[in-house]
Formats: C-alpha cells, structure tokens, sequence
C-alpha cells in the first residue's frame, strides 16, 4: 500500500468515528473494504452513512486512485479527498429534567426525520400545536420507505428534539407532548 492510500485510508477511518458509524462496507468492482467499530453506545448512524453515500457524486467514491494501487487492495477504489459530512446527530435529550409532567414521543425505527410529507409543504406539526392520539408528527424514511410516526398521547407539542432531515436512532426523543 502506497503513501497516497494510506492517507485515504485513515482520512476514511477518521471520517467514520468523527461522525460515529459503527460499521462501513464498500464493495467497487474487485474491492471490497470493510471497517468496524466497537460501540459502547449500541446502534451504529447507518442512515446517515446511507444518505451520505447515495448523495456523493460518483467520483469522489469511484475515481481511481493517484497512483495506481496494483494489489493494494484499494486499487480502483479513490475517494478523491475528504467527503462532506453530514450533520452529526444530537445527543438524545433529556425531557424529565425539563418537566416530568411532559410526555416524550420516542422513533420507533432508525431513519432520517422529516417534519412534513414533502418538500416545501408545510410541517406536521410545529411547537404549541394541539394533537391528538394517532395524529402524524412526521415521517421517517427508512431504506427508502417514508413511514409516519403517530403521537402516542394528546396534548401540546411543547418541543421538537431533532430538525428535518437528521439522521435519528431508535428510541431517541422526537416530540414532547404535555398531555391533556
């Protein structure tokens, strides 16, 4: 393995936990890398990885690299320079410090939040909004299905957790509803 790979190698790995993806496996014609982490946390933010890679342009993950790479292992495999991150997730939020009273209204599934049922339109709900049990808050889009999230109790949306188009994990807050 070459100086210029190397590089791409470790920029790739720092890439990986500064954005905290637990697992990454690319497959590029005769490549195929695979890198995983150990977490304490749980569940690695795939979806961000997901959207990340579906949204790159082709040549900053297919152009060959500088270079050559022969049996390298990477050969064929450049990633042209440092991709954009995506915004990196919040830390879960914490509703009982703020108010016990408050319900939290947690994701079901790992996914991208998004407030409203496309672009341009207007949100679901917005704080200060009364809902009802089984109103639709949001979507998140799971492997390409849009799957709508129901409030649990009725009340008062008092706060948001998370913005449109945030990567989100399982059981981490999304609304907080004061019940009737």
């Amino acid at each position: 393995m070459n100086a210029e790979e190397m590089k791409e190698l470790k920029e790739l790995i720092e890439f990986l936990k500064e954005n905290k993806i637990g697992e990454f496996d690319l497959e590029r014609g005769d490549l195929k890398v695979r890198i995983k982490f150990a977490q304490e946390g749980g569940a690695a933010d795939l979806a961000g990885l997901r959207r990340l890679l579906e949204t790159a342009p082709a040549a900053a993950i297919s152009a060959p690299l500088a270079g050559g790479g022969g049996a390298s292992g990477l050969h064929g495999a450049g990633f042209g320079g440092p991709l954009a991150a995506p915004a990196p997730a919040a830390p879960v939020p914490s509703v009982e410090g703020e108010d016990a009273s408050l319900h939290t209204v947690k994701s079901p599934i790992v996914g991208t939040f998004y407030e409203s049922a496309s672009p341009g339109a207007a949100a679901f709900v917005k704080v200060g909004d009364q809902v009802e049990n089984g109103q639709v808050l949001c979507i998140i889009e799971a492997m390409k299905l849009m799957n709508e999230i129901e409030s649990d109790a009725a009340g008062e949306i008092v706060k948001r957790f998370v913005q449109n188009g945030q990567p989100v994990e399982y059981g981490q807050a999304l609304f907080a509803v004061r019940p009737r």
